[in-house]
């Protein structure tokens, strides 16, 4: 990101290096690829998201923009600023989540200098926290120590049966000159206790298991491996299956007890290393069209030099074995298990929307939605592939996520307000629970993994911008008619009127449907007062937000379109003016529940005061 024009040429040798676009403040950075209008909420947004920002300013304005989101610096993403003049590259944050290193590539690209402050890497060109592309660190309450006691004159040990492929460890053991010593192991072995231990990543685990293992089952057996080869899963890429088990709750947790990543082979990719495999099975094949799922899957995980060092081994309802790559594998082989995130985003601007649906939708390999909605994401959305469908094309768009995360994928299927508010939430689970021949989903699409992240809803927004209107019971009724049939929708209207809810009318009016909201304030007023305070709130969060209050009795439906929410109060609710405009609230009843303890309290002393009166 560049902010002013003067960085504008910088910003772009940087993008060309990086292969990113050029984003730049709109009107004043001539040739960016993408605008944004306001630095500190684009720099905001976009590390709240899980995204590392490079900015093309000065410190202060990335400092200013990330510093009320502050947290755990073992997951916040990478923060660099570059002077105008690319002469200086400074990783402000996230030193050894990449930050460090980008520093350093940018300023090869610039010809300038990388003004790297990281004690380690500095001191001693090594961050022991993060250990390089192939290794893994198993103790990481350890380095932050370690590196202290090094940096003060310490000298290294460097033991363990990986300690030869360690080499970029090898530069420590000279660098100190103290009596103490600081242990560091490279070893494949689980840690030993106190010493800080890495791990070189060259096995591959492959498991098998039948539907609805017990997970407790599954994860004795190969801790019971494990124990025997000698090997920590720190030393594994990951647990490897066959992709029709991708939603077996055994294998998911058993990933997720050990911290590895869960991959997936196709039966085709699996039945080609049925050469290598030391127990084939006819039966297996029959089942479900490769030779063997654990030994399959564990040497297609190693890749085509790995063997197996341990053959696969039985229970009553699983199986695996473990196989070896002779280098370290920088990376899992196999595809993730596919994942929906539906996702709602609130009304459309980013400072309504939640860290958690920022970053679901940045981690999504491509977005899903009604177009307008996905606009609405602004930078996040940008260079993402994208399915846009039309109002009424509902059950299609879910559908289509679905297949798209069966296959693999991370989606987003971006929804207004909270996605499982009058959203496509609910209509994800129908189309998950509909049965063969009811037109739901794939099987494949059906072992996707689905998450929902909750939004600010439009009641939510409304309440909010009215005062506390919500403040005790209410409700919230669709008045769209072409799902619900209309006889529902006015029995629950008169419900809502019989309870003396607050109610919060969606989807009031279209264009040919103007009927039953007159109707159902109609049925209100037969036991609401004509003063009962109304809210109109159209376009809430969006730049043409428009809100206006009105007696019950004066709620006119030419007000009222289809981005309007009318939010009609009880009996209790008022309309006060407090200073800074109107205000509507519902009281929940502390002011009598108040009187009433002072009256308990009251009765309590004058009992106490009368014992042992002739009273």
């Amino acid at each position: 990101m560049a902010v002013s024009g003067s960085g504008a040429a910088t910003a772009r040798r940087v993008a060309d290096a990086l292969g990113l676009p050029v984003w730049g403040r709109a009107g004043r950075v001539p040739g960016a690829d993408h605008a944004f209008p306001d630095a500190l909420a684009f720099a905001r947004e976009m590390f709240a998201a899980g995204r590392p920002v490079v900015g093309v300013c000065a410190s202060g304005i990335l400092i200013r923009a990330v510093a009320p989101l502050l947290g755990d610096k073992r997951s916040e993403p990478p923060v660099l600023s570059v002077s105008d003049d690319g002469g200086v590259v400074v990783p402000l944050l996230g030193g050894h989540r990449g930050a460090n290193r980008l520093a350093r590539e940018i300023s090869v690209a610039l010809g300038g200098r990388a003004a790297v402050t990281t004690a380690g890497d500095v001191a001693l060109g090594i961050s022991l926290d993060e250990p390089p592309q192939g290794w893994r660190l198993a103790t990481p309450d350890l380095a932050k120590g370690a590196m202290a006691r090094l940096l003060a004159g310490a000298s290294a040990r460097i033991e363990g049966d990986a300690a030869e492929r360690a080499d970029w460890l090898g530069g420590l053991a000279a660098a100190g000159t103290g009596g103490d010593r600081v242990r560091i192991a490279a070893t494949e072995a689980p840690a030993a206790e106190g010493v800080l231990t890495f791990h070189p990543v060259r096995y591959s685990l492959g498991v098998g298991c039948s539907r609805d293992c017990p997970p407790e089952e599954l994860a004795a057996l190969v801790r019971g491996m494990l124990a025997e080869s000698g090997i920590a899963p720190g030393a594994i890429s990951a647990v490897h299956s066959l992709d029709l088990k991708g939603d077996e709750p055994a294998m998911i947790r058993l990933a997720e007890t050990l911290g590895l990543p869960f991959r997936l082979f196709s039966a085709a990719e699996l039945e080609a290393e049925t050469p290598r495999l030391a127990t084939p099975s006819e039966v297996v094949f029959a089942e479900v069209g490769c030779h063997g799922v654990s030994e399959g899957a564990a040497l297609a995980g190693a890749g085509p030099e790995g063997v197996l060092v341990q053959p696969k081994r039985k229970s009553a309802n699983a199986t695996c074995a473990l196989a070896v790559s002779p280098e370290v594998m920088p990376g899992p082989r196999g595809r993730a298990r596919g994942r929906l995130a539906i996702v709602g985003i609130g009304p459309g601007q980013s400072a309504w929307r939640t860290p958690e649906v920022s970053r679901l939708i940045s981690e999504a390999d491509e977005l899903v939605g009604y177009g307008l909605y996905i606009d609405l994401l602004g930078p996040l959305a940008a260079g993402k592939p994208r399915a846009d469908f039309p109002l009424g094309g509902e059950e299609d768009r879910c559908r289509h996520a679905l297949e798209r995360a069966g296959e693999g994928r991370s989606v987003a299927l971006v929804c207004s307000g909270d996605a499982g508010i009058y959203a496509m939430g609910a209509l994800v689970f129908e189309l998950l629970d509909r049965g063969d021949g009811e037109g739901g989903v794939s099987d494949a699409a059906r072992r996707a993994e689905v998450v929902c992240s909750p939004g600010v809803s439009a009641l939510q927004g409304a309440a909010a911008r009215a005062g506390a209107p919500l403040g005790h019971d209410f409700c919230a009724i669709s008045l769209s008619d072409l799902l619900t049939p209309r006889a529902d929708i006015l029995r629950r209207i008169e419900a809502a009127a019989t309870g003396d809810f607050v109610v919060a009318f969606y989807n009031p009016v279209s264009r040919t449907r103007r009927v039953l909201l007159a109707e159902a304030r109609d049925i209100l007023l037969r036991s609401r007062s004509p003063d009962t305070p109304v809210m109109l709130a159209t376009n809430l969060g969006r730049p043409e937000e428009h809100l206006r209050y009105r007696r019950l009795a004066d709620l006119d439906v030419n007000e009222v379109d289809m981005l309007t929410v009318v939010l009609v109060g009880s009996s209790n609710s008022r309309l006060a003016n407090l200073g800074e405009g109107p205000r509507m609230y519902t009281p929940r009843g502390y002011a009598r529940r108040i009187d009433g303890d002072l009256r308990e309290v009251g009765n309590r002393h004058l009992g106490d005061s009368t014992k042992g009166s002739v009273a």
